[in-house]
């Protein structure tokens, strides 16, 4: 009998982020060892559809409604309320064996009171710790009261999962440190989807000529402008990289809170003509733009969001042929080996930045080995195609633990 398997979200297709790409990932890889996969998602996914849609051959269920207003302990416990009732509606009419939610914690708690009530197991899956991904975005403060009472909700929610995965070793440090039977957890590191990523566009030189790339060299950053990214570190490292390598441009691709503070920037610097805004793309022509770049750079900052979570955006980089270049923080510590897959620079320090990319940029002879070597480490340790296997015992043992009795829906 097919394993079903519902997918508990926060957000999913047709929106774009780091956070659809790796659950597309998931649910295509599952789809394709013939498990019956759906997701759901609740309020906070943004995109206008229907309750029920497919999209890229993915099956998602949509929580009605639009988030609640008000006092934002109010507003998250009637949203995750509400979460819970459309997963319940959902459970009673497809009847899934497992419940895997993914992160943030909302989604866990909502996930564990069906999951409780129908006698389900529950994979608790944590690509962030949300108390400090709202001190990266900014929209929370380190130590505050918030912070803590998330942080004791996460924890509290690990210990109620069956199993819990995570993303990186640098989470699940932090979650042995709080006391969590390292039996129970699992890594299922981000990874990509080659048949996305794996096959490279040439470049396009009707595209360089019309941005004024033919004969630049190009440093490139393709995502999600957040503060702790550290593009205003990038931005800073121009002018003694501009002086070191005068043709060389900074090709910014994409948007985000940030992105305003940073035009701002790159128009009072003295090298504004080097650097590059294109806004937002679609999804489809991001690979026409990554085609377009040297060096993709990644100035994370340090801080412990970025020690602690590996990203997404190096590991497609690499997948795309590209060279990376990178801050030394945990996250990209354990994705990049300096010399070998990339090059890693002192965090928060645009002197460091403009050094590493200039080396690069002047020693042109090891790029075709470290383009290979790169691409090699992300086929054999970071695609999903393999990687998928990480969840499979921890599904089967949920699926025939002893304690196992399905409550009558």
């Amino acid at each position: 009998m097919t394993t079903r398997i519902l997918h508990v979200l926060d957000h999913s297709l047709p929106m774009h982020s780091g956070y659809t790409f790796r659950t597309r990932a998931i649910l295509r890889a599952q789809i394709a060892k013939d498990w019956d996969v759906r997701g759901i998602t609740g309020r906070r996914h943004g995109a206008k559809g229907p309750d029920e849609e497919i999209i890229d051959g993915l099956h998602f269920h949509r929580t009605p409604g639009r988030p609640a207003t008000g006092n934002a302990l109010m507003r998250e416990w009637r949203d995750m309320g509400a979460h819970a009732d459309a997963i319940d509606r959902l459970v009673r009419d497809w009847r899934p064996d497992i419940l895997h939610a993914h992160s943030p914690v909302l989604n866990a708690m909502a996930a564990q009171r069906v999951a409780k009530r129908h006698g389900i197991p529950m994979i608790y899956e944590i690509r962030a710790f949300w108390e400090d991904a709202a001190v990266g975005n900014g929209t929370g403060t380190e130590g505050s009261p918030r912070y803590w009472l998330t942080r004791q909700l996460e924890t509290h929610a690990v210990r109620a999962a069956d199993a819990v995965a995570v993303i990186c070793e640098g989470l699940r440090g932090d979650l042995l440190a709080r006391g969590i039977d390292p039996a129970k957890i699992i890594v299922s590191p981000n990874g990509v989807d080659m048949d996305q990523f794996g096959t490279p566009v040439p470049r396009d030189p009707a595209l360089a000529a019309k941005l004024g790339l033919e004969g630049a060299d190009v440093v490139g950053f393709i995502g999600s402008f957040y503060d702790y990214e550290g593009l205003d570190d990038l931005i800073a490292a121009m002018p003694r990289l501009v002086r070191a390598r005068p043709q060389v441009k900074l090709l910014l691709v994409g948007g985000g809170p940030c992105e305003q503070a940073l035009r701002d920037q790159a128009s009072a610097s003295p090298v504004a003509d080097h650097i590059l805004f294109i806004g937002r793309v679609p999804h489809d022509e991001v690979e026409r733009y990554y085609a377009q770049v040297d060096i993709l750079a990644y100035p994370r900052k340090a801080m412990r969001l970025t020690d602690l979570v590996t990203p997404l955006k190096p590991l497609e980089a690499m997948a795309q042929g590209r060279l990376v270049a990178a801050s030394s923080v945990g996250g990209h510590r354990e994705l990049i080996e300096d010399g070998i897959t990339g090059t890693l620079f002192s965090p928060d320090d645009p002197t460091a930045i403009a050094q590493a990319l200039s080396g690069m940029f002047a020693d042109r002879g090891f790029w075709n080995a470290r383009r290979a070597t790169a691409r090699a480490f992300v086929e054999k340790e970071r695609n999903w195609a393999s990687n998928i296997v990480r969840y499979e015992p921890v599904y089967q043992r949920l699926l025939t633990r002893p304690d196992r009795a399905r409550t009558a829906a």
